[in-house]
């Protein structure tokens, strides 16, 4: 959701005249988006301010801004905190940037904005840099949530949940698969729920709609809640022929015990059968998750119960993170934290277990032949042979060679779908070889992006 926030506020300013530079000490704004999700996130966010200010002392002409989550959470404190800010924005600020960023130019003050939006203002997409995209792009249908996770600071950065007018969302789609697009991620907290609030159409209908896009290939969404996880989505996987092989399902812990106290309102059991349910109709399903670790008042036992469940589940990956108070959550208020060490200790456990099941999956994929879509070349190497890489339905990335050529000038492949043979399983990606050796004459249009 931040990197679609990043393109609106690229948008925004280069409407209002201003141009991407390759480093910060060629701009005349740096605007820095945050995430609040993490504890860490908010630490690099203060390390990198204080590696900006040295530029601010040299050119005190230069506008420095945070926006995103941490902004909204700390508001006026950033200013007070960090001498060399001028701007502090909010998430609902972002159409206000422009004008934010003018006032401080013409009367060089201090502004912070975390009010909300104005009424009946939609999160549109502003068009200035559809054109400029990659092969892959983000589309936001809904902002905020309702479930008020006790660990979560979401509902106090970005609001109670909202959801986007499908009409609007299709033709934000329609105008990136124009522009070059050939995926697209829906993005929400709980895209489930989408619609519910408003009396839309469902998450699966709206999933129908965008399946109908002339030009798209391929359909990407999270995330999507377990205890939300409806059959008639479970359907749509087999129903809609864009629609990617792959969902991620975040779990946070095996524990019943730790869940209910994370108010997830899902039992490990009701999980597991959600799982068993999409595998037993599309073996082929890659299921991902987030698990967090050290939350407050885990046991060992409620940890090898974690332990335990993914090595039921076998997820093909799994983003994992140590719990760490964050401001206004519940949990923050809980007494029987867990020590630093005890949690990393946890979190490299689990790491470890992980990996070694997505390795051993991976592996097993070795002679299969899997359709990927080209983002990009992944590198050249010394001998000038070119590499490239795209994504499988089920999101894993396939790194392989292109004979035919020995520059990427010869035959631009970003975009196109290409089958190919699996030869080597890694921890993180394959490698294969394509299968045809045809040779496919397209027009050089310039140097591909490096996949995302």
């Amino acid at each position: 959701m931040n990197v679609y926030d990043s393109e609106r506020i690229g948008e925004l300013m280069s409407r209002s005249g201003y141009e991407v530079v390759d480093s910060a000490d060629q701009a005349d704004l740096v605007i820095v988006n945050t995430c609040a999700i993490r504890d860490k996130a908010e630490q690099k966010l203060y390390s990198l301010l204080g590696r900006l200010a040295p530029l601010k002392q040299q050119n005190p002409d230069m506008i420095l801004a945070v926006g995103g989550c941490v902004a909204q959470q700390e508001g006026a404190a950033m200013l007070v905190r960090v001498r060399c800010l001028d701007l502090v924005f909010g998430t609902d600020a972002l159409n206000r940037l422009p004008s934010l960023v003018d006032r401080i130019a013409l009367k060089k003050t201090r502004i912070v904005d975390v009010g909300p939006r104005a009424s009946g203002q939609d999160h549109q997409h502003f068009g200035g840099l559809i054109s400029g995209g990659s092969v892959s792009r983000f589309v936001t249908i809904m902002r905020g949530c309702d479930n008020y996770c006790t660990y979560c600071v979401v509902p106090f950065v970005r609001g109670r949940e909202t959801s986007r007018q499908p009409e609007q969302i299709i033709s934000e789609i329609k105008m990136l698969v124009s522009a070059g697009a050939r995926e697209v991620t829906l993005l929400g907290q709980n895209v489930n729920s989408y619609g519910d609030k408003e009396g839309l159409v469902s998450f699966p209908d709206l999933l129908a709609r965008v399946n109908k896009v002339s030009g798209l290939e391929r359909i990407r969404f999270t995330t999507s809640h377990p205890k939300d996880l409806s059959e008639e989505l479970m359907v749509a996987f087999g129903r809609l022929e864009k629609l990617c092989r792959h969902i991620h399902l975040p779990v946070q812990s095996g524990s019943d015990k730790i869940l209910h106290r994370m108010n997830r309102k899902y039992t490990r059991a009701h999980f597991a059968e959600r799982v068993a349910r999409l595998r037993a109709d599309y073996p082929d399903i890659a299921i991902t998750s987030d698990i967090i670790v050290g939350f407050p008042g885990e046991t060992e036992s409620d940890f090898d119960m974690t332990l335990d469940l993914i090595r039921g589940i076998r997820f093909d990956s799994l983003f994992a993170f140590k719990y760490s108070d964050r401001p206004n959550a519940a949990a923050a208020q809980f007494t029987d934290k867990i020590p630093a060490k005890e949690k990393s200790r946890r979190l490299n456990a689990l790491l470890d277990l992980q990996q070694q099941i997505t390795l051993e999956k991976n592996k097993t994929l070795i002679g299969t032949k899997q359709v990927i879509l080209v983002e990009g070349f992944s590198k050249i190497s010394a001998t000038k042979e070119v590499q490239w890489s795209g994504r499988t339905s089920t999101n894993k990335i396939v790194n392989f060679r292109d004979d035919r050529a020995q520059s990427p000038h010869a035959n631009d492949l970003t975009g196109r779908l290409i089958t190919v043979v699996i030869k080597k399983g890694f921890f993180h990606s394959l490698l294969g070889t394509p299968v045809t050796k045809a040779p496919i004459h397209v027009r050089w249009k310039g140097v591909p992006s490096r996949a995302a």
